[in-house]
């Protein structure tokens, strides 16, 4: 008990693991990877937990297979009265029915399995209303239930027909047209202890049916197979051709029952087959469960199967979490490279004068005499602003090159509208810091012959103009002395590196900030390995 106890727990947190993985890129394999976690989710929280927890519970039988394969008609016979629709239409089956006798009706009654799915309760299909009308299904909780938002339901039925101590659910079409149809039946699959794959003499050579016998291979789960709707004059050739195909798929062993093609309507108009058409694959149900050791083998088995996927499934989660936090870094590190290249550019085109052209170098010539400090101050902030404007745009430009040549990786991110209003926020900010310093300067220097915005228009021509502005240096020297003009210059280029940082920076981190949003981290395989790895120390006590 406690061994069984520590291995749920360790179950449970693996469950966890497998719950928080996300593989938000859409990097080749991760469209698998989700639909894997999420079977893998399914079959945990509706078979192996529930399992576990509840040995003693009857053994659930999912009876499913391909549009058209005669699964409603079979269930109904097995137990011996029309519980589930059977019909032309496709798809008849759209509520997954489950019957059982009367006193395991509490074990499906409640969400241990499948709490995804509401119950519905019906009435019985041959108790007719007085006034010939067929009942209609009752849910125990919302009677509006055909609404786009409500849940998928389960129908619950009762037989003292079925067997205590197994249960039959059938299943949607596994190839239906409509995909909830599909993923239900998927779902309902990973329930099950007990497989019953039904598949008829025209389809029995599909690859849909295969695809789930492979799977029922690789987990071991306990499966039966029906060929159904076979027709009398070829029934032994079909029969002896579909064995032949399960041995080579190395399911030789899986008990296979044939079904004649019938009238459904022989039993008084029922919609049922004769008794003896279904009396082997009944007998076999029984088996199931009246005798403990199979049925306990039967429950084991699948267990025991799926538990042993696992050592697979995880890793293979696992080496997909770690291909996206890969990805991930890699198109991070792109956006790094494109900004630290475009910053170094953008700090030589400084040092080298380029920003003292046009406007700006016109006001420099005609400073003081002609442009005032203010418009000097002017010319050098729409510059800068224009230098970086350019820089951000080049930087995200490398960036998306880089992007496009990496397998499956998303859209680059691009300068919005507003990063234009960014950047002239930051330029506006140096220049008053700019223009702040120059004025306690002035304030505080004795006998300084330039006015506060001539001295900021000097720091800026020193800090912006490179080579071609050294008069602006020398400029201070002679004002203020060459140890005041040195401070100033090194605090000017000190407020200059950080307006460059900010925008760059601030930039560089909005189109990261996505990425870092996809939780890509490598927390995700190092969780899924090290839950695994508890659980097998588990199942080995």
């Amino acid at each position: 008990m406690e061994a069984r106890t520590e291995l749920l727990d360790a179950l449970n947190t693996l469950r966890d693991r497998v719950a928080a993985a996300r593989f938000p890129l859409p990097l080749p394999g991760a469209e698998r990877a989700r639909r894997c976690r999420n079977e893998l989710l399914a079959q945990l929280d509706d078979y192996l937990v529930p399992r576990l927890r509840a040995p003693e519970a009857p053994l659930l039988v999912v009876v499913g297979g391909s549009t058209g394969a005669g699964k409603s008609t079979l269930v109904n016979s097995i137990v011996g009265r029309r519980i589930s629709d059977a019909g032309v239409l496709r798809p008849t089956t759209r509520t997954p029915v489950l019957v059982c006798h009367p006193t395991d009706q509490h074990w499906f009654a409640g969400p241990r399995i499948l709490p995804r799915l509401r119950r519905v309760w019906t009435p019985r299909r041959d108790d007719r209303p007085a006034d010939g009308e067929e009942p209609t299904a009752v849910a125990d909780d919302d009677p509006s239930t055909e609404e786009a938002d409500v849940p998928p339901a389960l129908a619950v039925e009762t037989a003292e027909s079925v067997p205590t101590g197994v249960a039959l659910l059938d299943s949607p079409d596994i190839d239906s047209l409509v995909t909830a149809n599909r993923e239900l039946a998927a779902e309902l699959f990973c329930a099950a202890d007990v497989w019953v794959l039904v598949t008829s003499a025209s389809r029995y050579a599909d690859a849909v049916p295969w695809h789930l016998l492979r799977a029922a291979r690789e987990y071991d789960v306990t499966l039966a197979t029906v060929l159904d709707r076979v027709p009398h004059q070829v029934a032994a050739e079909v029969s002896r051709h579909y064995t032949a195909l399960l041995e080579r798929a190395g399911l030789g062993d899986v008990p296979c029952f044939t079904v004649p093609e019938l009238p459904e309507s022989t039993r008084g108009g029922c919609g049922l087959l004769p008794a003896t058409a279904v009396a082997e694959l009944r007998e076999w149900l029984l088996h199931q469960a009246r005798d403990p050791a199979v049925r306990v083998v039967a429950a084991d088995r699948t267990a025991s199967g799926v538990l042993a996927s696992l050592r697979s499934r995880v890793p293979e989660l696992a080496a997909a979490a770690a291909a996206q936090h890969a990805a991930a870094l890699r198109l991070m590190r792109h956006i790094e490279d494109a900004y630290d290249a475009v910053g170094e550019r953008v700090r030589r085109q400084l040092a080298d004068g380029e920003l003292l052209a046009g406007d700006a170098l016109a006001r420099w010539r005609g400073f003081p005499q002609d442009s005032g400090g203010d418009e000097l101050l002017d010319a050098f902030c729409d510059g800068l602003s224009a230098l970086l404007r350019g820089a951000v745009g080049d930087a995200d430009e490398r960036a998306a090159e880089a992007w496009r040549r990496e397998p499956g990786a998303p859209e680059c991110g691009r300068a919005d509208e507003l990063a234009a209003e960014r950047v002239d926020i930051q330029v506006r900010r140096w220049r008053r810091c700019l223009e702040e310093l120059a004025e306690e300067e002035s304030r505080t220097a004795d006998g300084c012959p330039l006015s506060a915005e001539e001295v900021a228009a000097l720091l800026a021509a020193a800090a912006l103009g490179g080579r071609r502005a050294r008069g602006a240096g020398d400029a201070l020297a002679v004002a203020l002395g060459a140890g005041v003009a040195g401070r100033l210059r090194d605090q000017g280029d000190g407020l200059l590196e950080e307006c460059l940082d900010r925008v760059l920076r601030g930039e560089r981190a909005y189109r990261l900030a996505p990425l870092k949003d996809l939780d890509a981290t490598p927390g995700q395989q190092v969780a899924l390995i090290a839950a695994l790895s508890v659980l097998w120390r588990r199942k080995r006590r």
